[in-house]
């Protein structure tokens, strides 16, 4: 039987953990199989953890965005997570609860006083902190490892009296000593739910990011084994397990997918990635990755990426990077005229897939002094609509002279690309007539 036992000083793993350099990578001899589980699926924290990282959403921000997730995920976003400590969090819990979209859950602290909180919403799942490593559990909560292990067992144990399914957050399990402290308390909490015959589910945190999505990396850091290590050693079924990430090392997203190939179940995320500090993986991405592993996207409207984010940039006045991938404003526009001339010939050249369709992102293009004669046939074709027979070449006197204009331009000592409206201006210039043919006079 597995126990807790207190260290006579916490064990922060100094090895792995150095704190005054960069964290060594170490991996084992031998690699952990895939064990892709037979169902996947996501789960949102764009309204708890996303909201570390923004001002508060109004109930009415919280409602659309919920809308947006009921679009984009359908099916597979199965649950969003919001915190349940203020009227106005209440408010948007009420609100969202009475709409079709994934299931409203809620997150606490260990505490009988935020379970009080949480009952007044009606849910049935709740998340609870459950901080895993002595960074946590020694140098934060000036607890010990039993004090610990007996706090969280107390509050788990209410969570299921009053009726509601728990949810542990293994808070900075990537810091964690599993045999000493994680596995007796995994296995002191299975328990539990048995007994009542209530699943515990356990969520797998990389609070810091400092996970490594290899088969071969070694605990407590590599995901597979760390993911392996519930399902074989503790006995936790995939379902039941929930993997939650951060981007600290631009692993947040790779590390989620290693999670599901390796027998976790359910990938969190937030959209766009907002969260604490470097943020969680992207909800949006992970849908993408989710419909590349399983070949499924029924209910699923990708579109509604792009709906998305206009919603952070128009309203809570939240631009995404430029080149933020599948919604930035310059995800899928180039202004370099050898790609360009690929996309004159044909667009799969140099489009990940068809954006127009699954993103409702026509390919563009941005002209500057690198865009050359293709990049302007681009835009033209493109911009205009001119499809077929309407297409103009590069070579076409009018394309040409719009390329000495800009050249000209540049010549002079221009240092930005050409705005749209500037480039209708040299077309309707250059091309009156054949404006007036296709409507766009």
């Amino acid at each position: 039987m597995r126990v807790v036992v207190d260290p006579a000083a916490p064990n922060l793993l100094r090895e792995d953990f150095p704190y005054s350099r960069i964290p060594p990578i170490r991996f084992e001899g031998d690699g952990v199989p895939q064990a892709l589980p037979r169902k996947i699926w996501i789960t949102d924290t764009t309204f708890r953890d996303g909201q570390q990282a923004r001002a508060p959403y109004t109930v009415e921000q919280i409602v659309h965005l919920y809308d947006l997730l009921a679009e984009l995920g359908g099916p597979v976003i199965r649950q969003t997570e919001l915190f349940a400590y203020t009227p106005v969090d209440r408010e948007a819990i009420a609100a969202c609860q009475q709409r079709p979209g994934p299931e409203v859950t809620t997150w606490m602290r260990a505490s009988l006083d935020d379970l009080r909180a949480v009952r007044e919403t009606g849910v049935n799942e709740t998340g609870i902190l459950v901080s895993a490593s002595d960074y946590h559990i020694y140098l934060k909560m000036n607890r010990t490892r039993r004090q610990a292990a007996e706090d969280y067992a107390n509050v788990v144990r209410a969570v299921i009296d009053a009726g509601l399914r728990p949810r542990c957050h293994l808070e900075d399990l990537t810091r964690a000593d599993l045999d000493g402290f994680v596995a007796p308390l995994v296995t002191s909490l299975q328990e539990l739910g048995r007994k009542a015959r209530v699943p515990v589910k356990f969520r797998l945190c990389d609070t810091m990011g400092f996970g490594l999505p290899w088969p071969e990396a070694s605990l407590p850091r590599g995901v597979p084994r760390l993911v392996r290590f519930f399902t074989h050693t503790l006995g936790v079924k995939p379902e039941h397990l929930e993997w939650h990430g951060h981007n600290d090392f631009h692993r947040g997203e790779v590390n989620t997918v290693a999670a599901w190939l390796y027998g976790c179940a359910a990938a969190n995320g937030s959209l766009f990635g907002f969260g604490e500090r470097t943020g969680n993986p992207p909800l949006e991405a992970l849908v993408i990755d989710y419909v590349g592993l399983t070949g499924e996207s029924t209910g699923l409207d990708t579109t509604a990426i792009t709906r998305a984010a206009t919603y952070f940039r128009d309203v809570l006045g939240t631009p995404l990077p430029a080149n933020y991938p599948f919604a930035g404003a310059g995800f899928n526009v180039t202004s370099a005229g050898i790609h360009a001339d690929g996309l004159l010939k044909n667009e799969e050249i140099y489009n990940i897939f068809d954006t127009a369709r699954i993103l409702d992102r026509p390919l563009g293009i941005t002209v500057n002094d690198r865009s050359g004669l293709a990049g302007i046939a681009y835009w033209l074709n493109t911009r205009m609509g001119w499809r077929g027979a309407l297409q103009v070449r590069k070579d076409d006197p009018r394309v040409v002279a719009i390329h000495r204009e800009v050249e000209r331009q540049y010549v002079a000592g221009r240092t930005t690309g050409f705005s749209p409206d500037e480039m209708e201006a040299l077309t309707r210039f250059h091309f009156g007539n054949a404006l007036a043919t296709t409507g766009r006079s």
